[in-house]
């Protein structure tokens, strides 16, 4: 599989006879300003990011990000700014070079496996409906990221950000450590300005929390506002694609060319007929006269003095800007911990039987998976086992009493406890901090997650927006923003104006 273009190749394509230029965080408007001015055209800036890729991710201090590059991105590329010249940009996507988590279907030259190597030849038929989107609105689709694999529901010692295919992605802002998942190429490389924005999944956690690690914005949306159809699965009641960016703009940006009704994913048909532009209306006062509630009984409260300083000082930001807060908000999760873990192994089985099935996989099922990876154990288990998939292969059919009772006492039950809570305050939204600061990767004992705030909105299926909150030991931390189903709008108008008050998004040393 090849994973980067050499730069021999870029410069036989003509991809880089332009004079070298600089794109660090420049944002989407940014860039477009350059291309209306014709400062920059669409294949200068996809072989600067190609070339940013192979020297930095590849190579140099070797971030390990991204899995594989798209091989026709330069002749994309050239095809967009023809297109540009003779009618104009489609608009705010045109050209701009996105990169995928590699769990999301490609009709292409690459592959989609999720960082398996029982996947690893897999091509789809078909692009995931989320992708036929980007290329509708002119995106270059520059590769595909890294990721924990199978989304990191393989086993109970994993460590985040690595895949048997793509090895083990390194946070930038400190190499030694992990960058947390499932999305973790797909973080790094937007954190490390190796693609303008990505595109991750999240089924608890898994866009959030490696955004918030790494410095980024990232948006869990509600469940059905983006549809699944061509993505391998964990579980229908909580996956979900998201965007991630280095700013709120352009995360609402990549969130409204995303959304869209599916036919072919029934979740889809909840969301609103008409797409709104998310990034209509985001001002500084966003947050004048907003109810907002202090969540305290998120994973691992209390248990980092500076986070919980961080915390505070991110509260008070609020209050100035202001919002009405409520302190503190209780929501009672006794139970649902162990029901979504059941429900998540049962959908896993159902859901991933279905996808093998239909994408005309290598593998047939999950119980083929588990045989491709005993008889290979050497390279697809050498730090840890597949303890969550041998599980997940005793449960039966979603017809059984047994999930139907998980699934009532999980999702039912946080979407009526969360919406309780909110009523009761007349809230806007909730706030917790999204993470703690990344723990050394060890292949040895797996993850140490000890702070977290992801399984509210996750087990609900409501949205969730995490914006860079500042630093602990010079370590990212974020802030998330959760909200009632289908409040994107609101949620992101809020966070941008935490964002332009904060300013706490810094880059990472290279």
């Amino acid at each position: 599989m090849q994973r980067f273009l050499p730069l021999l190749l870029l410069f036989l394509l003509g991809a880089c006879s332009e004079e070298p230029r600089d794109f660090e965080e420049a944002s989407i408007a940014e860039l477009h300003d350059q291309m209306q001015r014709g400062e920059l055209r669409v294949e200068q800036l996809t072989a600067w990011y190609l070339e940013r890729i192979e020297t930095i991710d590849a190579a140099g201090v070797t971030l390990n990000s991204i899995i594989e590059v798209n091989p026709d991105a330069i002749a994309i590329a050239r095809s967009l700014d023809e297109e540009w010249r003779l009618s104009g940009p489609r608009g705010p996507l045109h050209g701009i070079p996105v990169v995928l988590k590699a769990n999301i279907d490609t009709a292409d030259r690459m592959h989609t496996h999720a960082g398996s190597l029982a996947l690893a030849s897999h091509q789809p038929p078909r692009d995931a409906f989320v992708v036929s989107r980007l290329r509708d609105s002119g995106a270059v689709i520059l590769g595909k990221a890294n990721l924990s694999e199978w989304a990191n529901f393989r086993s109970t010692h994993s460590s985040s950000g690595w895949s048997s295919i793509g090895g083990q992605t390194r946070n930038p802002y400190d190499t030694a450590r992990n960058p947390c998942g499932s999305s973790s190429g797909s973080a790094v490389a937007v954190a490390a300005n190796l693609a303008s924005v990505a595109v991750g999944t999240e089924t608890d956690g898994s866009v959030v929390c490696p955004s918030g690690v790494n410095g980024i914005v990232g948006i869990k949306p509600t469940l059905g506002l983006v549809s699944r159809s061509g993505i391998i699965p964990i579980a229908h009641s909580q996956d979900t694609a998201g965007p991630m960016a280095r700013t709120v703009r352009d995360a609402a940006i990549l969130l409204t060319a995303m959304t869209g009704v599916d036919a072919n994913d029934p979740a889809s048909l909840a969301a609103p007929e008409t797409v709104p532009d998310y990034t209509a209306n985001l001002a500084a006062d966003g947050l004048q006269g907003r109810r907002i509630g202090v969540l305290r009984s998120y994973t691992g409260a209390g248990s980092n003095p500076p986070v919980e300083a961080l915390f505070e000082d991110s509260i008070a930001v609020l209050r100035e800007q202001g919002a009405d807060i409520t302190d503190p908000v209780e929501i009672d999760t006794n139970g649902i911990d162990a029901a979504e873990l059941e429900v998540l192994y049962y959908e896993f089985k159902a859901d991933l039987n279905r996808y093998l099935e239909q994408s005309g996989a290598p593998v047939e099922s999950l119980a083929a998976v588990i045989r491709f990876n005993e008889a290979n154990a050497e390279t697809v288990m050498p730090i840890f086992g597949q303890e969550h998939m041998l599980t997940a292969q005793t449960r039966g059919p979603l017809t059984e009493p047994e999930y139907e009772a998980a699934l009532a006492a999980s999702g039912a039950a946080m979407r009526e406890r969360l919406t309780a809570v909110m009523d009761e305050h007349g809230l806007d939204a909730l706030i917790a901090p999204t993470n703690g600061p990344a723990w050394m990767t060890d292949h040895v004992n797996g993850d140490n997650y000890r702070i977290g705030s992801s399984s509210f909105a996750a087990v609900s299926g409501f949205p969730n927006i995490t914006v860079p909150a500042g630093f602990v030991a010079g370590l990212p931390i974020g802030l998330s923003f959760i909200g009632r189903a289908f409040a994107e709008k609101d949620l992101i108008e809020m966070a941008y104006a935490f964002e332009q008050a904060s300013l706490a998004r810094r880059p990472p040393e290279l």
